[in-house]
């Protein structure tokens, strides 16, 4: 049996793959372009696949493939229809990122609200001509006793919500598809949200309902010193309102996931004059070494479920 990888450079190279490779011949490819994806895959019995787009033509030519492995949660790179058309199944893993991603989370709350790139740079560079043991030049807060807005409150956003509430936040938050709710934590509105929490972070994903729902409106809504966290989808937010936000008043965001990506050079965000209220990290939320291994092994498992079940590879 042939099992293509096509982008192993998305998932490190410090992952092993043996998992996968117990199942048959695995050819990887670091990387794919759109023009080489057909003549990798044209016989391949399984394909495993994180950003690399598989369509209907591509299936049309790939004869023997039998089964598309997503390496992520999200399979808007896979024509579903086109698949079910074509007896051809499809495979995600779901939930194996949750711990990185709230990680990753907190990191970027504690960067921004400590002041950490000043402090660093100032514990290096400058305080060896200190008068006194300490520096208290920029503030920093607790967040302690501090309002949190979950947006988004599937896996990743409730596993935020407990851990911001066992640091003794206040958490409420806003469902973005309307279908998620609890009674552990307030459900309010969009803009009561930004109105009236110190720390918002952003858990959705990117559809109609979604896109640009963070304008210029919420953004001047946020009360001074107030910081926004990003890890679900670039769009969420108006990149240039944010920007221009950022320089006009005392805010603050973190954002791991952009518009395009890689980032643009033009993109607005990389010309905020007040450069210390943002840090941008590559979409790497995701990637804990954990989290990474935990993908692999649920590609394996679900190939193992799949042949387990499809009688064609015992005719």
């Amino acid at each position: 049996m042939k099992i293509v990888l096509l982008d192993a450079a998305t998932l490190g190279s410090d992952i092993s793959l043996s998992a996968i490779e117990k199942f048959g011949s695995l050819i990887s490819y670091p990387q794919t372009k759109p023009n080489e994806t057909a003549g990798r895959i044209e016989d391949a019995d399984i394909v495993i696949t994180n950003k690399v787009v598989i369509n209907d033509e591509l299936m049309n030519q790939s004869r023997a493939l039998k089964l598309i492995c997503v390496a992520a949660t999200g399979m808007n790179n896979i024509d579903l229809e086109a698949a079910q058309k074509r007896h051809i199944s499809v495979k995600n893993v779901a939930g194996y990122s949750t711990e990185s991603v709230v990680q990753s989370t907190f990191s970027h709350v504690f960067y921004l609200l400590n002041q950490q790139a000043y402090y660093d740079n100032y514990g290096k560079n400058r305080w060896h001509h200190s008068r006194i043991f300490t520096h208290l030049s920029r503030p920093f807060f607790e967040i302690t006793g501090k309002r949190w807005g979950i947006i988004g409150l599937g896996a990743i956003g409730r596993r935020v919500a407990e851990i911001a509430a066992a640091f003794g936040c206040e958490v409420v938050y806003f469902s973005t598809s309307g279908k998620n709710r609890t009674a552990d934590f307030k459900q309010v509105g969009l803009d009561e949200l930004f109105k009236t929490c110190h720390i918002v972070s952003i858990h959705a994903p990117l559809n109609p309902q979604t896109l640009n729902l963070i304008g210029e409106k919420q953004l001047q809504l946020l009360q001074p010193q107030a910081v926004v966290v990003n890890v679900g989808r670039g769009g969420i937010i108006d990149e240039p309102a944010l920007a221009k936000a950022l320089d006009e008043r005392p805010i603050y965001a973190g954002l791991d996931v952009i518009s395009t990506e890689p980032i643009s050079p033009t993109n607005p965000l990389l010309k905020v004059t007040h450069k210390e209220r943002l840090c941008i990290t590559p979409h790497m939320a995701w990637t804990s070494v954990e989290a990474r291994q935990r993908l692999i092994e649920g590609i394996a498992k679900n190939i193992e479920v799949w042949l387990a079940k499809d009688e064609r590879f015992f005719r």
